[in-house]
């Protein structure tokens, strides 16, 4: 990765609806590079081009952060199916108190609780959850990573 490559990311990461001409003419080279340098980034899963949203705005009211203690030889498989879930929007494997952090967003909290006692309780290999509602939100962001 060039740092060709690395202004196509973060432009991109500002605005994911920039066409190929735009690009080029800001970085004076062909659209047809910029074309083919897109291409191998989506191709390589270097980025990806999603359109971000509010969950709330798309009506899931209810979004928390979900800490899950796994028995330890257990963790990816249960990653695996945490990510198979619906309703998960990130699931990472971590160091610390959690092995497994998830991110979910649901219409409301009873929901939030069915989701938590059913989807998440029903995974063999799980110690123990904890879960962080989230009351707002300060920053939410995604995109360019060379701010």
């Amino acid at each position: 990765m060039d740092h060709i490559d690395r202004k196509i990311v973060s432009m991109l990461g500002r605005d994911g609806r920039l066409s190929n001409a735009q690009m080029a003419r800001e970085l004076d080279v062909s659209e047809g590079t910029i074309r083919r340098r897109v291409k191998n980034l989506l191709d390589s899963k270097t980025i990806s081009i999603v359109a971000a949203s509010d969950p709330k705005k798309l009506g899931f009211f209810s979004e928390a952060l979900i800490g899950v203690q796994c028995e330890p030889d257990k963790v990816s498989e249960i990653s695996n199916k945490i990510a198979s879930l619906d309703h998960t929007r990130w699931v990472i494997a971590t160091t610390g108190s959690y092995d497994v952090f998830c991110l979910v967003a649901l219409e409301s909290s009873e929901e939030l609780g069915n989701f938590i006692r059913i989807d998440i309780g029903s995974i063999d290999g799980i110690i123990r959850t904890e879960t962080f509602v989230n009351l707002s939100v300060a920053k939410r962001e995604y995109g360019d990573l060379s701010k």
